[in-house]
């Protein structure tokens, strides 16, 4: 069966009387080179164990199972996993378990699932779940690499430089845990049905932590505060945030020793800048 077929995903969906849901942000390819590339760019091979979410009608999953050793998938939508059933019929090493991933023990499901294998996450993520999924998978801590398609314009928020209308405070979050790659679009045709927005693959490659960040909780504290008002400068976002206290004066004073100038946003600040305000910042 050609899982990307429109003709049989309607036969098939038919079928089963499947109905898609608004809620769960469903959209099913139909371009059998998205799901193809995808798993490609994925890291998928010998030796290598896939936790993949979502897998609609299993795609995704059918490339990953001819890529890597093993695939376990984590569907929420109970009444797909009869169409799995089928879809995946004679695929021996895709498994899928009924849940929601974001109340899942990831690092326990990978424990269980990929004894002996390099674990990896590879998905075409539901837009409702794109921002707490990928915080989910990584801080379990246990993948060599995420690789995920969302929307474009996460995706480039993601990836975003300091100083750019996109960067944010995900940006520096993810940038912080990974190493970031933008790797393609995906127009909105190649799906039904078809969403709003163009969507986009990207692969986060977990790394240390900064060297120059000695306190993760203190840095993200101060990161927070700069972007949760964008429009203000540095000065007054960390005013309004530790104003209660921190002077502003001796804010100020703070600023300037970072090198800083008085009007600069918080937007213009990368890692290394917002590691060196961490650690001066009399917080506790």
């Amino acid at each position: 069966m050609d899982l990307c077929d429109i003709n049989q995903i309607k036969a098939l969906l038919a079928r089963h009387g499947f109905r898609f849901s608004k809620s769960m942000g469903q959209n099913f390819l139909i371009e059998n080179w998205v799901p193809r590339d995808i798993a490609r760019a994925s890291g998928a091979g010998p030796g290598k164990g896939v936790l993949e979410i979502g897998p609609g009608i299993g795609p995704l999953t059918t490339e990953l199972s001819l890529l890597a050793d093993k695939v376990v998938s984590v569907e929420l939508d109970r009444s797909l996993l009869p169409i799995l059933a089928e879809t995946l019929a004679g695929r021996d090493n895709a498994e899928i378990v009924s849940g929601d991933i974001l109340k899942t023990d990831i690092p326990a499901l990978v424990r269980e699932k990929f004894s002996g294998l390099d674990p990896i996450a590879c998905a075409n993520l539901p837009y409702n779940i794109t921002t707490p999924a990928i915080t989910a998978l990584v801080e379990a801590g246990c993948f060599s690499a995420i690789t995920v398609m969302i929307q474009r314009e996460v995706a480039r928020r993601i990836c975003a430089a300091p100083g750019t209308p996109d960067y944010g405070a995900f940006s520096v979050y993810c940038q912080y845990h990974t190493h970031a790659e933008l790797l393609f679009d995906v127009p909105p045709e190649c799906f039904v049905p078809a969403p709003k927005v163009t969507s986009s693959v990207v692969r986060l490659t977990p790394r240390p932590a900064p060297a120059e960040v000695d306190d993760p909780d203190r840095f993200f504290q101060v990161v927070k505060a700069a972007f949760s008002q964008r429009r203000k400068t540095l000065l007054n976002a960390l005013s309004s945030a530790f104003g209660d206290k921190i002077p502003k004066e001796e804010l100020l004073r703070i600023i300037l020793s970072c090198g800083f100038s008085t009007d600069v946003r918080g937007e213009r600040l990368g890692i290394p800048e917002f590691a060196r305000l961490s650690k001066v910042l009399p917080l506790k």
